[in-house]
């Protein structure tokens, strides 16, 4: 490898990962504050969130890493331009594109993994990510006692603290109303202070009341002259007293993750491809059932052959309905109304079961496409990354980021909406898949020839000597 072309993969390797790592953090932190309410007071250990913004950096690589390839090729090539190395790299006698090869041949190395990372990885990232972030929004608040309020988050149980202090485990002014359960009376609890944690098993919430007393009242078992049963009246006073609730369905609890394994995300090629082979046996077979179905609907008349004997024949042409009696005519409605119903009523059900397979190919057959196109799109926007930089010759992360920022939104909104249409059915799934291919490689190649043949496309100076020009006519002409 010449050493040119080494100097050349340095500088696009050391911005990649930097760029990179910029566009990775700053997507977790839009997962986070997309979701911060569904994390924040629900007591979840350090690594459950740990572990979620694991698998959601794991799904932003597929947004991260055109974007990094589009960032770092602008800002490489743009640095060489601004120091005047390109100008020497021509001088002798490297033209643009061989000055390009080096990079290009990295940046297909990239889209070949991440092709295997889209195959392989992000199904199983997704899968993780989607499960847990499911489990994380449906568990409850962790805080089961808020100030000033009546709490029913333990079955059985109604609390009340009057004030937390801002460790949020010591009570003030509590009150517990306990159900009757099984053969336990009911009971109130009031105390003047107290404590809560968590067992050490994470399977109880432990209260420990402090000066309260306690108050109840349970059938005597002594009865009365008039039949009626007294009530006993009790009151326990106490310096100390626990209580346990247990926390089950409140603590964290996992869903077996088979339950999503049926979405197209979390499938791979292979999963996929199984999947539209048999779904599309199911809509051949739906469709022999409903031929067969439909059939004995079907009236079929036999109608003889034209006599020789006679030279004209009368039209049968004024319908059912213009012979026989009244009765007749209606029967003839009232049976044909019956079939038409039990048509209808039989395809309804059928129609709606055939529209969900057809829409479920759809979604899985674009979803296989778009396994494709993250690779293709790297080497996409890298034809547009780097003639963009030989053109502007600015580095940093100043006017590259602006650029960069424009085309991949074009992109990236081009790519969301194709996707839709390919999953809705306005739009085939090869081409809502391909769309924003299609799209910006025309844009590539542009760039890329006017790069080639040094244009001063973003050159203001000579836009604006093209504007005073036409101004300087006008004047002219009016004078």
């Amino acid at each position: 490898m010449k050493k040119l072309h080494l100097l050349l993969i340095k500088s696009f390797i050391r911005p990649f990962i930097s760029t990179f790592l910029i566009v990775m953090f700053v997507l977790l932190m839009l997962f986070l504050w997309k979701y911060i309410d569904d994390l924040i007071g629900k007591g979840f250990e350090w690594y459950v969130i740990a572990e979620l913004m694991m698998y959601a950096s794991a799904t932003n690589v597929a947004m991260a890493l055109p974007l990094s390839v589009l960032l770092s090729s602008i800002m490489t090539y743009g640095s060489l331009g601004e120091n005047y190395e390109l100008v020497a790299i021509k001088s002798a006698g490297i033209s643009l594109t061989r000055a390009v090869a080096p990079m290009l041949i990295v940046v297909v190395g990239l889209s070949i993994a991440a092709f295997f990372f889209s195959d392989y990885m992000l199904p199983r990232a997704n899968l993780k990510y989607f499960s847990l972030l499911y489990d994380a929004r449906q568990q409850k608040s962790a805080n089961f006692l808020p100030e000033g309020v009546f709490s029913n988050s333990f079955p059985d149980y109604t609390i009340r603290v009057n004030k937390k202090d801002p460790d949020g485990q010591t009570l003030h002014d509590i009150t517990i109303y306990a159900k009757a359960v099984d053969n336990n009376p009911p009971y109130i609890l009031k105390a003047k202070s107290g404590r809560m944690y968590r067992s050490n098993d994470n399977r109880y919430l432990i209260i420990e009341l402090e000066d309260g007393i306690r108050y109840s009242e349970t059938p005597s078992t002594t009865s009365t002259y008039t039949g009626n049963q007294r009530q006993v009246f009790t009151r326990m006073r106490f310096k100390s007293l626990q209580n346990k609730f247990d926390l089950k369905g409140l603590g964290f609890n996992r869903t077996d993750e088979k339950e999503f394994r049926g979405a197209f995300p979390m499938m791979d090629r292979r999963q996929l491809k199984e999947y539209m082979v048999h779904t599309d046996k199911s809509i051949d077979s739906a469709a022999r059932t409903n031929y067969d179905l439909l059939m004995p609907y079907v009236k079929y008349f036999s109608i003889p052959k034209k006599s020789d004997n006679f030279k004209t024949y009368q039209k049968y042409d004024k319908g059912v309905m213009a012979y026989g009696e009244t009765i007749v005519k209606a029967n003839n409605v009232a049976v044909a109304l019956g079939e038409a119903r039990s048509i209808h009523d039989l395809l309804k059900v059928r129609n709606d079961r055939m529209d969900e397979l057809v829409k479920n190919f759809r979604s899985a057959f674009a979803q296989y496409q778009v396994k494709f196109t993250l690779s293709v799109s790297c080497i996409a926007l890298f034809l547009i990354g780097a003639p963009m930089g030989a053109i502007i010759r600015k580095g940093g992360l100043g006017l590259p980021v602006v650029i960069s920022v424009i085309f991949f939104l074009i992109f990236y909104i081009v790519k969301t909406i194709g996707e839709k249409a390919a999953h809705e059915g306005s739009m085939s799934g090869i081409a809502g898949a391909w769309i924003s291919i299609f799209v910006i490689t025309p844009i590539g190649v542009f760039l890329s020839y006017k790069a080639a043949t040094d244009s001063a496309l973003f050159d203001i100076e000579i836009y604006r000597r093209f504007f005073e020009n036409i101004f300087n006519k006008l004047k002219k002409s009016k004078a």
